[in-house]
């Protein structure tokens, strides 16, 4: 299997990547998250994962966006312990550094490691693990990067420092997606705990939402996520991105989406998956 993520090697999409599918799957850096969008789209890969939330950071709002736009089914979903490590060509001390390279992202969740070190510069990058690649390619001593302990591995770099970001509960969620038809029959999850992902509008009318979410209140369905996205040429209106704990083809989920579905302007179920871990 070829899996596309965004970012380069060692990355946490990657690691991410690995628990979904395993270590025989082939990862397939991308730049972009359009970019690995566009590799399933166009079959140049089998699957794609994409981070969708952080629990510091907040959603992906690119991802959910994107995920209405391409139409591609998500069949697992997993969570990783985001460990940020600063990380240096073999040789450089501490002192040595001037300037810390990393994705802003990650450069905030790091924020306490900066006021101890006022010494050094934060330079925004493009990616966690392409900061370490940068500064090992470029040949720098003065400068490290943040980045996940594998990038550290696979660039030939060292960690001078471990698990340097201000929050330890620091999780990020992510999304498994194949092409919509191709689904390969996804295995029960042990505990029997299905999770569904949706999206639904509602027309602007007073308790318009509090009928739409009495779907899932009624049948007792507990809800997991709800996310307001911009309406994109419709100003002031907006899509309600959704996850609920149980199998789509139940008879309580049935029944939910038949009776959201007459509230409901638009209705997408993107998939139907076992609850990560």
């Amino acid at each position: 299997m070829r899996i596309a993520f965004q970012g380069e090697r060692g990355a946490f999409s990657e690691e991410a990547a690995r628990q979904l599918a395993g270590n025989a799957a082939e990862m397939v850096p991308t730049l972009r998250f359009e970019d690995v969008f566009n590799r399933l789209r166009d079959k140049t890969v089998d699957a794609a994962v994409i981070p969708i939330e952080n629990t510091l950071h907040g959603s992906v709002h690119e991802n959910y966006d994107h995920l209405l736009h391409y139409n591609f089914p998500i069949t697992g979903e997993t969570s990783l312990r985001i460990v940020h490590n600063l990380i240096a060509p073999p040789g450089i001390e501490l002192t040595d550094v001037k300037r810390v390279y990393s994705h802003p992202v990650a450069l905030n969740q790091c924020l306490q490691f900066f006021l101890d070190h006022p010494e050094f510069e934060k330079v925004s990058h493009y990616d966690t693990a392409g900061s370490v690649k940068t500064v090992m390619e470029s040949g720098m001593r003065d400068a490290a990067g943040i980045a996940s302990a594998v990038a550290a591995e696979i660039y030939g770099a060292q960690i001078l420092q471990r698990s340097i970001e201000d929050d330890r509960a620091n999780f990020t969620r992510f999304f498994l997606l194949r092409r919509r038809g191709e689904e390969s029959e996804v295995a029960a999850p042990a505990d029997g705990i299905w999770k569904t992902s949706l999206v639904f509008t509602t027309c602007n009318q007073p308790a318009a939402l509090f009928r739409a979410l009495s779907a899932f209140a009624l049948r007792d369905l507990d809800l997991t996520k709800i996310e307001s996205r911009p309406l994109r040429g419709k100003p002031w209106e907006y899509l309600f991105y959704l996850d609920f704990v149980a199998p789509r083809h139940s008879i309580p989920a049935q029944n939910a989406l038949r009776h959201l579905a007459e509230y409901a302007d638009l209705l997408k179920v993107f998939g139907c998956y076992p609850r990560g871990c």
